[in-house]
Order: C-alpha cells, then structure tokens, then sequence
C-alpha cells in the first residue's frame, strides 16, 4: 500500500495494520530522521512514524478509539522499537472530505 523504500520496522507496521483493519488507505511514513539528537532517537533509524489509515472499519468509532485499534495492532512495536507514532484515521467518506 505505500509506494517508497521501507525499512523492516515500517513494513511490520504495515504488514500488522492491513490484516487487523483492512484499510482502503495506507501510508507508513518514517519521520525518523527529523528526531535525530532529540529524546527517544535510535541511531538504528525507525523509531518515529506517521501513519495515515483509511478503514470503513473507523465508522461510528471515536478518535481515541481508533487510535486505540492501531496501538493494538502494533502494540508490542509500541513497546520495544517505536518510540513515537502520529495517527490519522479516517473513514474513506472523511478521507474523501479531506481531500477536497
């Protein structure tokens, strides 16, 4: 679902977020390198994303709530490798909203 090089952390993130939410929608951005010398940096890379998930599985759910799927679905990520994570979940009808 996302087109650039990925190192194996961000395809993990993906690979996990595609089978537990079946998004329409799916970008994994690594923002690592803009963290470099702040707290929580890893000089392995990988350790700050962005994701951006569209699911018709977000509808009638809360952000927290939908923040809270993609922290399941990564959870043990969460707690060994990543340190930061910036979520955007929409259902495709707000992703089609944001859009315009």
């Amino acid at each position: 679902m996302t087109t650039a090089p990925q190192g194996p952390v961000a395809a993990e993130i993906e690979r996990r977020l595609a089978a537990a939410l079946s998004p329409q929608r799916l970008a994994v951005i690594d923002d690592s390198e803009k963290h470099r010398g702040h707290a929580g940096h890893d000089a392995r890379g990988e350790s700050h994303f962005t994701v951006e998930i569209v699911s018709q599985g977000f509808a009638g759910q809360s952000r927290v709530n939908r923040q809270r799927a993609v922290n399941a679905a990564l959870r043990d990520l969460l707690a060994e490798r990543v340190h930061a994570l910036a979520i955007v979940a929409r259902t495709p009808e707000e992703d089609q909203a944001a859009r315009t």
